[in-house]
Formats: C-alpha cells, structure tokens, sequence
C-alpha cells in the first residue's frame, strides 16, 4: 500500500512539473515592445509627463478631461501600447497602462481596482483594451459599469451583456485583421448597445494598436503602424469628446 502511495505521488509531482515547466515557457514567450514604443516612453516635450505607479504607466496630460484604463493584448508587453497612449494624452486624456502578470489580462481580470482613486480630479472613466485585453475590460466595466462612461474595444468583443447598462462602446478593427475571429466578433455584437460606434481602420491589422512587430496569423497592412495608431487615437479621442 505505501509502495502503491510513493508512486501515486510520483505521478502527481511529475505531473505538476510538466505543467509548471510548461506554463512558464508559455509566458515567458511573448511580443516585446520595439524601439518605437521605448522612443514613446522617453519623449519629455509634448506636455505628457509619465508616471510609474505599481504595475501601472500613466500618461498625464497637462489638462485631462478624462481618464482611460487600458489593458494590453494577451502575451504582448504592455509598453508596446505607450505610443498609443501617448498620442491620446495629448489630446487630454489620463491614460493608464496596466501591465498584466505573464501579459495576460486574465490572469488579473480586476487590475484596474483603485486606479480611479489616484487621480480623483478626473469625473469622467473610459475602460479600453486590445484583443484579449479587450474583453477583460469590458468584463471588468459590466461588473462595475457606475464607475465609467464607456468601453473602448481594439480588435476585440465583449462577451458579457453591456446593453442593460449606460456604457457607452466604440469598436476598432483593422480591415487587413488575420487574428480577430469575426464570426465570434459577430456572434457578440448583441452584447453591445444599439447605438455602439464601430470604426473599420481601412489597411490597419492587429498587430499595429501596439508597437510590437507583426504577428502570428495576422494580415499584411498597407498602412503604416503609426497611421493606425494616429487614427485609434483620433477615433478615442472624439469619442471620449462627444
């Protein structure tokens, strides 16, 4: 019987090794943010000044006149998006970027817990994301949808139900997109509300919300990685406006 005990927790150890080995090769393979976006986090001139706080970047404008949560796409570093929040914080908007444990925003769906309290001066809260961190804010702005005026989504869907709730959704997505699903992108379209904004970037991809190189399964764009950025950009910044 002990013999019998001894193996079963052989198996059971060995067991858990592999998984362990296996999840850390998992997350330790990821998009790392190119020079562009490292050149986004050291430019001082435009009126932005960045901040670190915890695991979050904040990008402050001078004047806000909103704040924005923003989550990365699964398995892409966070910095990767700082050209993007950059560009919107000179158009007014307090950008929060979380950086997520294995960069995976599923794995700390509730990161943006308390980040409104830091800068209380903002009455106005947007939760945005790109791909996976796409829908894990709009999970996290369903579940606290008193809190925030909208959803923005970067190549992504909610799957829960935003149109009992005042939230407020503009969708992103480049027409060249090879990784977006768009059979489930329209299967939970009815989770949005009737009057959602839906912009299709003409010759934008997956890939270019961020500055993280091309991607696996993605598109050829034909615009330039920066042209995308600058249209997002454009594209939150009226809609946080209007």
């Amino acid at each position: 019987m002990k013999k019998t005990t001894k193996i079963i927790l052989a198996v059971c150890l060995i067991v858990l090794l592999v998984i362990g080995i296996g999840g850390y090769a998992y997350v330790s393979d990821y998009y790392h943010a190119d020079e562009t976006a490292m050149e986004a986090m050291d430019v001082k001139t435009d009126g932005v000044q960045i901040e670190k706080d915890r695991k979050v970047i904040w990008f402050v404008p001078e004047k806000p006149t909103a704040g924005l949560i923003f989550y990365p796409g699964g398995k892409v570093e966070h910095t990767a998006y700082a050209p993007l929040l950059r560009m919107c914080a000179e158009q007014g908007i307090l950008c929060a970027l979380v950086q997520m444990p294995g960069n995976l925003a599923v794995l700390d769906a509730d990161a943006a817990d308390g980040l409104q309290q830091e800068h209380p001066e903002i009455a106005s809260w947007y939760m945005a994301g790109h791909s996976l961190g796409g829908a894990m804010a709009a999970n996290y702005a369903a579940a606290h949808d008193e809190d925030f005026d909208g959803v923005i989504l970067l190549a992504a869907y909610s799957t829960k139900d935003l149109t009992q709730t005042p939230l407020r959704v503009l969708s992103v997505y480049g027409s060249e997109d090879g990784v977006l699903d768009r059979e489930t992108y329209e299967k939970n379209r009815e989770n949005l509300p009737a009057d959602t904004s839906e912009l299709v970037l003409n010759g934008g991809c997956h890939a270019q919300f961020g500055s993280y190189g091309p991607q696996d399964g993605d598109g050829v764009p034909t615009i330039s990685g920066e042209e995308q950025i600058r249209q997002t950009a454009d594209a939150i910044a009226a809609f946080i406006g209007q």
